[in-house]
């Protein structure tokens, strides 16, 4: 997968971008990132990419000119997603990452300061992803965070090949509990099914404990996946236990 990020603060992705599997994906050929500056692309020799909103406001806002040339010039003849880091965007999710993982290339234009110049909606009419309902500094943290979802879709990324289906949220539901070594520690001790080798009831025991933690956790995901007659009893039963 081809990455290439927009952005007028390269510099905050140099850490986070080279460590642990984003950086192994990287150094496989298996991922590309590049990191494009916005001020390359503005029109003037003072390299403004911002200015004062007509009508009035607070703060500035992005100027169109300096990312529309950013973005034919990144494109070229290609045709490929822009996705703009918006907190206007639909709310990024499992869903979405799987959606967005299906493109061999994506380019992410972060943006900065009150937001981007109507304009570049109407050019572009690109994808707009918000990753909260919250407002940051800027797109670039955004960016990383899809970025970092996305990779663990890219075949060959994780060493196991399905540990991205078994991640929470991607069956819709949390993750359960999970145990390693030592077998007793605090004087609890790993249940017993997990060391049982009976890969059908482990399988099993994962399903409900998931089902029992989502329950607690995010009730309101349980609304939106199909679950079986057995599950759905199975939630009727928690559902009947007093309160802790």
């Amino acid at each position: 997968m081809y990455v290439d990020v927009l952005t007028l603060f390269p510099g905050m992705f140099l850490g986070p971008l080279q460590e642990s599997i984003l950086k192994r994906a990287q150094e496989r050929g298996q991922l590309t990132i590049v990191i494009h500056q916005l001020r390359d692309y503005a029109l003037d020799r003072h390299q403004l990419t911002d200015d004062l909103p007509y009508g009035g406001g607070e703060g500035m806002l992005l100027k169109p000119e300096p990312i529309l040339r950013a973005v034919e010039t990144i494109r070229g003849a290609a045709e490929f997603p822009v996705v703009l880091l918006s907190p206007q965007g639909r709310l990024f999710n499992q869903a979405v990452t799987q959606e967005l993982a299906q493109n061999a290339r994506l380019l992410l234009v972060c943006g900065h300061y009150e937001g981007f110049d109507e304009r570049v909606r109407i050019a572009l009419q690109p994808d707009e992803i918000s990753i909260g309902d919250y407002v940051l500094t800027g797109g670039e943290l955004p960016a990383m965070v899809i970025i970092d979802a996305l990779a663990r879709w890219i075949p060959g990324v994780l060493g196991d090949g399905e540990s991205a289906q078994q991640d929470s949220f991607a069956s819709g539901l949390l993750e359960g509990p999970q145990y390693t070594r030592p077998l007793t520690y605090g004087g609890i001790e790993v249940p017993a099914v997990l060391r049982s080798g009976n890969h059908a009831a482990i399988s099993h025991w994962r399903r409900q404990e998931a089902l029992r933690r989502t329950r607690v956790r995010r009730p309101e995901l349980l609304s939106k996946i199909e679950l079986s007659a057995e599950e759905r009893a199975f939630l009727t039963q928690l559902d009947n236990l007093p309160a802790d």
